[in-house]
Parts: structure tokens; sequence; C-alpha cells
């Protein structure tokens, strides 16, 4: 092979290696703006029904507690984050509450954030986002003064229903107690 040959040669794998480098990389950026946009589907007013159980991870026998009532999402900032405004009630009171999701570009993926409007505490966040079609988020909090982990799951179910579902762990994520499910349909606009 003659030098120019080579010269030849060099630059076009150069130039292979720049266009896949780039190529990989418009598929990073995609993916990433396209992950920002995980929760737009959920934007606007649902019927809500929620059942929580009384004592998590407890000896006691499980007692589900029943409410029912609205939930309304709005998209913050492009949609880049969003905010969840619950109002629920049932024969065992109120639930008032906000959760707060933002999406981290830099590490793609979503926090969320609950607050309770009883005390106006942040919950420690879940981060993680959605694969298959699932959402699956995972944190670190505190129940009855020992560490737990938390594990919250959303389940898109057609254009109109949607399933949520939170659980603890008091053993480090081995096994998993449900303590917190709702359904929501949503309200024709």
């Amino acid at each position: 092979m003659t030098v120019s040959h080579k010269r030849i040669l060099v630059a076009v794998l150069s130039a292979l290696t720049l266009i896949a480098t780039a190529a990989s990389g418009g598929a990073s950026v995609t993916a990433a703006a396209d992950a920002q946009r995980d929760f737009d589907w959920e934007i606007g007013s649902w019927r809500t029904s929620v059942r929580v159980l009384a004592e998590p991870l407890s000896e006691s026998a499980d007692e589900w507690l029943d409410f029912a009532g609205t939930s309304v999402v709005r998209g913050l900032l492009d949609r880049r984050a969003n905010v969840v405004e619950l109002k629920v009630s049932g024969t065992a009171g109120r639930i008032d509450g906000l959760n707060l999701r933002l999406y981290e570009a830099p590490a793609q993926r979503w926090s969320l954030t609950f607050v309770n409007m009883r005390d106006g505490l942040l919950t420690p966040s879940v981060h993680g986002g959605f694969h298959d079609g699932v959402g699956a988020f995972y944190g670190d909090d505190q129940l009855g003064g020992r560490p737990i982990k938390v594990r919250f799951l959303v389940f898109r179910q057609g254009p109109d229903r949607a399933r949520f579902e939170q659980a603890f762990s008091g053993d480090g994520g081995t096994t998993w107690e449900t303590n917190w499910v709702a359904v929501d349909h949503r309200i024709p606009s």
C-alpha cells in the first residue's frame, strides 16, 4: 500500500469514527430529551382512588384505608418538571399533598419528592425512570426511626388510566410491602 492510500484509509476511518461518535452522542441527547417528557401523558385532571396501609412494616393485621378525590398534574419549566396536587378524603380523614417531579438531565433520571400538607415536610426523594412502559423509582427513608427502602412504581394503563404503587422494605430491598395504591382515571376536559 502506498503512502497516499494509507493517508486516504486513515482519513476515511477517522471520518467514520467521527460520524459514529456523533451519531451515538446524538442518540444520547435524543434519549435524554425524550426522557424529559416521560410524564407528559399525565398532564391534566384525574379522579383518584387511593388505598393506604394503616401501619406499614408492622406485625399488626393489614388494615387498608380508602380515600377518593382528585389529582391535578401541571407541567413546569417546559415540562422538564411537574407538580401533582393531590386532594383525597375518606372515613379516616383527608390527605392533601404535592408531588414535585424534576428531571435531572445530567443523571438522565427523575426525582420525585412528596409533601404531605399536614406537616409541610418534604420526604426524601425517590429516583429513577421509565423502562418498558413502567416507571420505577427508588430511595431511602425512615419509618419509626429505622432506615427503610422506598419503591414507587408508575403503570400507565392507557391514555386515561394510571396506577401508582408505593412499597417499603425493612430488609434492604429483599422483600417489599405495598402500602399505597392509587388508581387514576382522567377527567374529560
